[in-house]
């Protein structure tokens, strides 16, 4: 039960979520990632805690994209 891999695949596993729930909230991914390889579940608390940062887009368009859609 207290195997020392487990216990790494579920703190790299976590920090990978963390990466990506910090993008969704306009931060560094890279960044919360690596604290979150030190803080783990700390540093998810602090993610969600933390209010998204201002004049950031949740879901990031391509470069030349208008976000209108070319159906017609």
């Amino acid at each position: 039960m207290n195997d020392p891999t487990q216990f790494a695949v579920g703190w790299g596993t976590l920090s990978l979520i963390n990466a990506g729930l910090a993008q969704s909230k306009g931060r560094s991914g890279l960044a919360w990632w690596l604290l979150s390889l030190l803080l783990g579940p700390i540093a998810t608390f602090l993610i969600v805690v933390l209010e998204r940062v201002r004049g950031s887009d949740s879901m990031p368009r391509a470069a030349g994209s208008t976000g209108a859609e070319d159906g017609t």
